[in-house]
């Protein structure tokens, strides 16, 4: 008694798992598949064949009915209990899908659909064999038509339910599908098309077809009017099936290609992350894996991108993608602005190095998004300094003046973000090599000529400037009028290494501290933990006095207004 209350407990158990699963679901899709079978069947033996033929309800014997009701009974109990025992270890592990893969079940899984239709298949032929053979001693030829009625409602009875338990069972399709989407076979589109035309076309017309024949030939006993009601019942037959099939087939074929449209348009917007569920291991199923695999690498050739343009700038990342790289370069003019921090080993010394990171991470920042407003890229970091270049690898209608510009507005930028923090920067143009150089195993794209060179040495003159920018003459006078109205040309000095003359040209505005910030106690001089940053009211006379053309005296209203203009 104990042990009988545990079963009925575990099997009650069972049936209230089942019911949070998409067991029930199936069931009742497999049920109404099977009861569309049966109607065909019934519809056959009344309205499918000549009157002679026909099987009346009325007429079925007391022990056919019997036997019928006991056989319904039976097959709906060993029909559940089968679909229940072949599908609880796939739903077992879809639900618990945490544990290790049990490949057991995701095999069973990816072949779920043909077991449950083998099952109703072999239900339908157990079942037409068994009222054929209970007929055959009334007659033949009613065994006949009874056991070719039941072949038609299995044929549409299996063909719905398949199709309909494909659906049902999708999500833990895809879940069994998700590591090998190879390894699961099933009826290819072209397969599933042939089907399906065959069960709603064929099927009826060979049917027809044998009624006319059998007529001629005297096996079928009736005349051509007897033929009428048969011929079109077995018409409209074909017309409804094929019509509920055909609903079914287009959602099998419709539904996968929609999701791939959809997921198409998601990735030509850019979306790498998008995917689609892999439904089956058919064509479409194989066509989904596919895509997969096509946007992962597209994924991972972006996230390649991204970091190589991180690396060597967006622009140089494109233009090798595009063409490729190949050592060597090309003749090309070129703005060139080089930005150093001064002091730098002394910051080093005197701050911990988790702060300098954070400085130079703040520098760089300012410097890349000034540069990239100006539609320049920068070359390299080197060390607490920058090289930013215009004009390469792209070109650029006013490379001299978009570095020039870019330099008088990274001042103000850094002055405004990193406060005392002191810089200088240096400007050139001219013609370059740009391109790249190394070996082909590695190499850099990199710029290299006298604009350079005369960069770098004007960034070291800088630091010992008011505003701490300095230009080259040729700069300016390979920039746009308007660019070039914002600098004045001062005197000639020889840079270190050059052998020649270079002209300097300076900015035509002066960075003023405010009130607040000088000390009384110093007559003026200003209170600077680097103290090059800023340029007195003293210091900006003074420079006037020795280079008219420079910089002048301006009050704090006019340094707002010039910084505002720049």
């Amino acid at each position: 008694m104990v042990q009988r209350q545990s079963r009925l407990q575990r099997g009650v158990h069972l049936l209230r798992w089942l019911a949070h699963t998409p067991w029930p679901i199936l069931a009742l899709d497999l049920v109404r598949a099977n009861i569309i079978g049966a109607l065909f069947t019934f519809a056959f033996l009344r309205f499918g064949m000549p009157y002679q033929y026909t099987v009346r309800i009325q007429e079925i014997s007391t022990s056919n009915q019997a036997v019928f009701v006991a056989y319904l009974v039976a097959a709906t109990f060993v029909g559940g209990y089968l679909s229940i025992l072949l599908t609880l270890p796939v739903l077992i592990w879809h639900r618990r899908r945490t544990r290790l893969d049990n490949e057991m079940a995701r095999n069973r899984a990816l072949r779920l659909p043909v077991l449950l239709t083998a099952v109703n298949l072999g239900l339908w032929t157990v079942g037409g064999i068994l009222f054929a053979l209970l007929n055959l001693p009334a007659s033949g030829a009613t065994a006949l038509v009874v056991w070719i009625a039941s072949a038609i409602g299995g044929f549409v009875s299996c063909v719905l339910g398949y199709m309909q338990s494909e659906k049902v069972l999708r999500p833990i399709t895809v879940s069994a599908m998700a590591n090998d989407p190879t390894s699961a076979v099933a009826p290819s589109v072209t397969v599933r098309i042939t089907l399906f035309w065959s069960v709603s076309v064929v099927v009826p017309l060979l049917a027809i077809v044998g009624l006319i024949v059998g007529q001629q030939f005297g096996l079928v006993r009736t005349d051509a009017e007897g033929l009428q009601r048969p011929l079109l019942w077995l018409a409209a037959a074909s017309v409804i099936f094929g019509l509920i099939g055909l609903v079914r087939l287009v959602g099998a074929i419709a539904d996968p290609i929609k999701q791939l449209r959809n997921a198409q348009r998601l990735v030509s917007e850019g979306n790498y992350d998008t995917s689609v569920r892999i439904y089956d291991g058919s064509d479409l199923g194989l066509l989904q894996a596919g895509f997969n695999e096509m946007v992962g690498d597209l994924r991972e050739r972006q996230q390649l991108r991204n970091l190589f343009g991180r690396y060597v700038g967006e622009d140089v990342a494109r233009r090798a993608i595009e063409s490729g790289t190949e050592l060597g370069g090309e003749e090309r003019y070129v703005g060139v602005l080089f930005v150093d921090i001064v002091g730098s080993t002394r910051l080093a010394v005197t701050r911990p190095p988790r702060e300098v990171v954070d400085l130079l991470n703040d520098f760089f920042q300012v410097v890349v998004e000034t540069v990239g407003r100006h539609g320049g890229f920068i070359n390299k970091f080197q060390g607490d300094a920058a090289l930013a270049i215009f004009g390469a690898p792209l070109d650029l209608q006013d490379f001299a003046g978009q570095a020039l510009a870019a330099a008088r507005e990274l001042r103000i930028e850094l002055e405004r973000t990193l406060g005392e923090t002191d810089v200088g920067i240096g400007v050139s143009a001219g013609k370059a090599i740009a391109g790249h150089i190394g070996s082909e195993r590695r190499l850099e794209y990199t710029v290299i000529g006298d604009p350079v060179n005369e960069a770098a040495r004007l960034t070291e003159m800088a630091k010992d400037e008011p505003t701490r920018v300095l230009g080259s003459a040729r700069a300016v006078y390979l920039a746009s009028d308007a660019e070039a109205e914002c600098w004045d040309i001062g005197e000639g000095v020889e840079l270190r290494g050059r052998g020649i003359e270079t002209k300097l040209a300076r900015p035509k505005f002066a960075l003023v501290i405010d009130d607040d910030d000088v000390d009384n106690d110093t007559d003026g001089v200003v209170d600077a933990a680097v103290g090059a940053s800023h340029t007195t009211p003293s210091s900006a006379s003074t420079t006037a006095d020795a280079r008219p053309e420079t910089t002048t005296d301006v009050d704090e209203d006019d340094d707002e207004e010039s910084r505002s203009s720049v």
